[in-house]
């Protein structure tokens, strides 16, 4: 895999950078852990905002809608029972549900591995030397176009700083996320995955088999 080194003029360097197999190198036998972690991290950013009322909550009904004998008609004591229109919400949602999901350190560090493993058999994965942030749209616009960069673009770095947030936060197909960060979700919906060296040290480190 090719390994370059940009300034604000271009490239400067090109040579070869050597992936751990560890990492880079575990096809899944089928996709049920990356599902599993995909739907977890969806679930988890999930805003708990539906919220629906029951017979106590909906305003009115306090009086009998008709007496109890004598009319022919099915008994009815208030007119916010639920069978009836305007009336309560059985079962709904009030606001309290947790719609989270758990997963443990080992299935997400065996889930990253397996998307990351499939980001290079797709020719996806992309690694630099460290970009020099300027603070500057323009100068990365340019760079992310020069590497091949396409479509979807996720660049990831050593750690997030307020220069390079603002050196990205304009371009709308470029997602900076810190290494320590990584998820299945942004691997598995980005089109490129661009990686900077430092942050490839950060996810050995990370990532790596356990000595």
């Amino acid at each position: 895999m090719n390994l370059s080194s940009f300034t604000k003029s271009g490239v400067v360097a090109k040579d070869k950078v050597t992936l751990d197999k560890f990492i880079f190198d575990n096809q899944p036998d089928n996709h049920q852990l990356l599902k599993d972690h995909y739907v977890a991290y969806l679930a988890n950013g999930r805003d708990n905002l539906a919220v629906t009322k029951t017979r106590g909550l909906v305003r009115g009904g306090g009086i009998k809608p008709w007496r109890q004998k004598g009319t022919g008609k099915a008994r009815a004591g208030s007119s916010r029972s639920p069978i009836w229109r305007s009336g309560g919400i059985t079962f709904g949602p009030t606001g309290i549900e947790n719609y989270s999901h758990k997963t443990n350190k080992t299935a997400k560090r065996a889930a990253l591995r397996q998307v990351l493993s499939l980001a290079v058999a797709e020719k996806k994965l992309v690694i630099i030397e460290d970009i020099a942030f300027s603070g500057r749209t323009k100068d990365v616009a340019p760079l992310m176009k020069k590497i091949g960069a396409n479509n979807k673009t996720l660049l990831v770095v050593d750690s997030k700083t307020a220069l390079n947030t603002r050196s990205t936060n304009n371009l709308d197909n470029l997602k900076l996320v810190a290494a320590k960060y990584l998820n299945v979700y942004d691997l598995m919906n980005a089109d490129s995955v661009v990686v900077t060296k430092p942050a490839l040290e950060v996810i050995g480190t990370w990532l790596g088999e356990e000595k």
